[in-house]
Formats: C-alpha cells, structure tokens, sequence
C-alpha cells in the first residue's frame, strides 16, 4: 500500500512546474501537494491496492490542503486502488459520530446532506474505550467501510504505553481483544472483518501472538521501509487469507530517487514494484 505524507518542501520538481510565481502561499503549496500526489500515484499505483492519506500533512495547509483530498482520493480511485484516511481519530461517542460522518459518510442537514471525505476506511484511536469505537465502526459498517483500530503502532515510542502490564498483559493485547469482540459482528465471505488494526511492521515478532488474538482482522502495517519493518518478516499477518495485511511503505517509495537516483516516477515505480514482488513472496 503506498502512503501519502506529502511535505511541501521536498515534493517532485513535476508538482511545481504550473505553480504560479505569485498567489496565497497556502493556495500554491495545496496546489502543488495534489500534482505531487497525482503523479506519485500515477507512477505507484500499479504496484498498489490502496493508498494511505496521512490527514495530518494535509490538515496543516488549511482549507486548500482539505480540498485536494476529494481530488487525490478520486486519482487512487481510477487507478482501482482504495483509499484509508489517516488520522487516528477517537473521541466522545458524539465526537466519533462526526468524525465518521466526515470521513466515510455524510452530514444531513436542513440545506441537505454534506458529504465528507468518503475514504474506503479510516483508522482509529481506542484509548477511549468501546462505547466511543462505536459510532465509528457503526458507520463504517453502514458505509460498507473499514476502521482499522490502534494497537500497536510502529514508532519507537509506543512501547512506553502500548507493551505497559495491564491485569497482567500488555495493553496492546487488550486493545486486540476489543477490535476482536467489535468485528466479529462483522465477518464476511472471506472469513475477514471490516474492523482491522494497526499493527506496525518495526515489531514483526509480535504478529503471530496478534493474528492469534484477532484471526478475522486486517492488519494495517505501517512502517515498511524508512522505519526499518521488512515486508519479509511479516508472513504471520497474512496467514488467515492473501488480504488480511496491508503492508505501507511511504517515503521509501515517494523518495526512492534520493537513493536510486534518476527520474522520482520511475524510481517510485521500480521501489512499489519491488515492494509487492517481496509480499506475493511471504
């Protein structure tokens, strides 16, 4: 799967070439974000099945960097490829209901219904409990979506909190034990649930313990590549079925020219290329 967290300071020379020299900087830079990411699309896609839109790098350029979404979502889209929104949400029930309507459903309204970002699937934060997974993964449900819940994540940092002793197990295996209880409802033909979770690819040898705990969730894996995870270490997720892992490789993607050298497209290509022969080899 191929991330997208575009910086605005290193995207491709072909992203600003039809930039104009004058304007808002946050128009230019939104503008730019979304040929960047059009044309790494364009170049991965191929090798992909989704793409994976970190919201935050978007977010953080106001409402020109919200408006290339709808746009860079419909690029993956005629590639074939599905979508995830990034953004790790989780909050009140109340909270979480917004939070889905914007990014898999729709708000009604007395003007009528405003829709919102309509990803594939989103990821989620669950350290306010069940009642707040709720609404998301009921929306999701409605919307024939996914909710790929936190469990344990790739950085460094999550070991702090994520592996911690809770009633004599790490906390991480709880987490796996409520996306568990929540998708089972949700099973289909092909024996995987449309609730998943994220499980970084930086610790391969906790995997097998997790798909043990959750047998009928897609396992999102970030990581791969620039945070060290190696898509050859990562056979345990893919165990139940071909699709119940989501391998994602960002920067050693989008930035494989800085190592390979030569045009950013087709060094994009050839590291996606690379990526998938290694998973079709797990």
């Amino acid at each position: 799967m191929l991330g997208l967290d575009p910086d605005p300071a290193a995207l491709w020379p072909v992203a600003l070439e039809s930039i104009p020299e004058e304007g808002e900087p946050a128009e230019r830079a939104g503008a730019a974000v979304e040929l960047h990411c059009r044309a790494v699309i364009e170049a991965a896609g191929p090798a992909c099945v989704a793409v994976k839109l970190q919201l935050a790098c978007f977010e953080r350029l106001g409402v020109p960097g919200w408006r290339a979404l709808p746009a860079i979502r419909d690029a993956a889209r005629r590639q074939g490829l599905l979508v995830i929104a990034d953004g790790k949400r989780g909050d009140v029930p109340v909270s979480a209901a917004a939070y889905a309507q914007a990014l898999v459903g729709e708000t009604p309204t007395p003007f009528g219904a405003v829709p919102g970002l309509r990803a594939d699937a989103f990821t989620a934060n669950p350290l306010l409990g069940s009642d707040a997974l709720g609404p998301l993964v009921n929306s999701a449900v409605a919307e024939g979506a996914g909710c790929f819940v936190l469990v344990r994540t790739s950085n460094p940092g999550a070991a702090e909190v994520q592996d911690a002793e809770l009633g004599g197990e790490p906390l991480h295996e709880r987490l796996a034990g409520m996306v568990d209880e929540l998708g089972r409802p949700h099973i289909g033909e092909s024996g995987l649930s449309c609730v998943g979770a994220v499980t970084g690819a930086t610790r391969p040898g906790l995997l097998a313990r997790l798909r043990q705990l959750m047998p009928h969730s897609i396992f999102l894996l970030p990581g791969v590549g620039a945070q060290g995870g190696r898509v050859e270490d990562l056979g345990a997720a893919f165990a139940p079925h071909p699709a119940a892992g989501l391998a994602t490789a960002s920067r050693s993607i989008v930035d494989a020219h800085r190592e390979r050298g030569g045009d950013p497209a087709e060094a994009a290509a050839s590291a996606a290329e690379d990526l998938r022969a290694a998973a079709w080899a797990v």
